[in-house]
């Protein structure tokens, strides 16, 4: 069974760090865009940020200047270093694996980890 495992959330107050972990199977590491999501209750899942597998990274405009994504390859780790945390960042934050060429396409999440960000 192919697993991601998040670590690192918390209770932080309003302009604290974190930051997040997730570890991998090397399996569906190299070669795959690795990403967090995000998502508070009664919202839809959303992305916070990716990096494709050539480092490629893309950050949602909500996070944009105070979220760092980070991949190792050779660990087969990805991390997401939090800075200037707000109390809308408050969710589960989700890592994910994805997957597609022209023949296959594969999405893998882990089971979440979460962020409280309150006064």
């Amino acid at each position: 069974q192919v697993q991601l495992v998040e670590s690192g959330g918390g209770f932080v107050q309003p302009g604290g760090s974190l930051y997040l972990s997730c570890s991998a199977d090397r399996s569906i590491f190299v070669g795959y865009t690795m990403g967090w999501y995000r998502q508070a209750p009664g919202m839809q899942r959303e992305l916070v940020a990716n990096v494709t597998a050539i480092g490629r990274p893309t950050y949602a405009d909500a996070v944009k200047g105070r979220f760092a994504i980070h991949r190792d390859d050779g660990r087969a780790t990805l991390g997401l270093q939090m800075f200037s945390l707000k109390p809308e960042d408050t969710a589960v934050y989700y890592c994910n694996a994805h997957y597609s060429d022209h023949l296959n396409e594969r999405n893998y999440w882990g089971q979440g980890t979460q962020v409280t960000v309150s006064s």
